[in-house]
């Protein structure tokens, strides 16, 4: 089960997800405004964190930019508005879902389980690693190395070179790579796939190139 932090200005929408996260075995810590989840953060460990958008103190945006700064928690948005620019800003801050009010409680710990999974899927394996001269993907660990340093990334980008690691010198639709790293129900367009990729290849400095362009498809990783 997971330890859940909720951030939300709003006292019932916390105690309704309180409510639901408790019932599904989980635990759950609340935060009224951006400040105090980073202060939560810095004492304690969370699995996922649920984050508003609009909040007094400080914004989700800017409190999942300052959290990222030390952990990489997955985190799921909670917004008011589902503005195209909320979310794409959201997804390019490596944020790993997107719900607008109101919404289904049962449906938000779904989304949390599907990112859970995706986050831990290869942690019931054995150490999975690929090389690739002088690049490590380390699946089991979820670390990407190169020339044995440790690259910092986004959980998406992690979640966006893994797969594309996966499915290695095989021709990636966008659709195909936004159906299986963002799920089916994403409501950005091949702007955000593509930021992420201009992301990812800036992380892998000089192993950039490993990320073929296809013109009018997708991408490819040459592995």
């Amino acid at each position: 089960m997971y330890k859940i932090l909720i951030t939300d200005d709003e006292e019932k929408i916390r105690a309704l997800i309180k409510k639901y996260a408790i019932f599904e075995g989980h635990t759950a810590v609340e935060a009224a405004n951006g400040m105090e989840a980073v202060e939560l953060c810095r004492k304690e460990s969370f699995d996922i964190i649920i984050m508003d958008i609009m909040m007094p103190e400080l914004d989700g945006f800017s409190a999942v930019k300052e959290i990222r700064k030390n952990q990489n928690i997955p985190v799921l948005m909670l917004s008011a508005r589902g503005e195209e620019y909320d979310k794409i800003h959201g997804f390019e801050l490596g944020i790993d879902d997107y719900v607008v009010k109101p919404f289904s409680p049962k449906e938000l710990m779904m989304r949390i389980d599907a990112i859970m999974k995706r986050a831990g899927r290869d942690q019931s394996q054995e150490h999975d690693i690929f090389v690739k001269d002088g690049l490590t993907a380390d699946f089991t660990a979820r670390r990407i190395l190169i020339d044995n340093e440790n690259i910092d990334m986004s959980p998406k980008e992690f979640d966006l070179i893994f797969y594309m690691i996966r499915n290695k010198n095989i021709a990636l639709t966008r659709e195909k790579l936004i159906t299986e790293v963002w799920g089916y129900d994403f409501y950005g367009d091949d702007r955000t796939l593509d930021t992420h990729i201009k992301l990812l290849r800036k992380s892998l400095g000089d192993y950039a190139s490993l990320i073929t362009t296809l013109r009018g498809v997708g991408y490819r990783f040459e592995g």
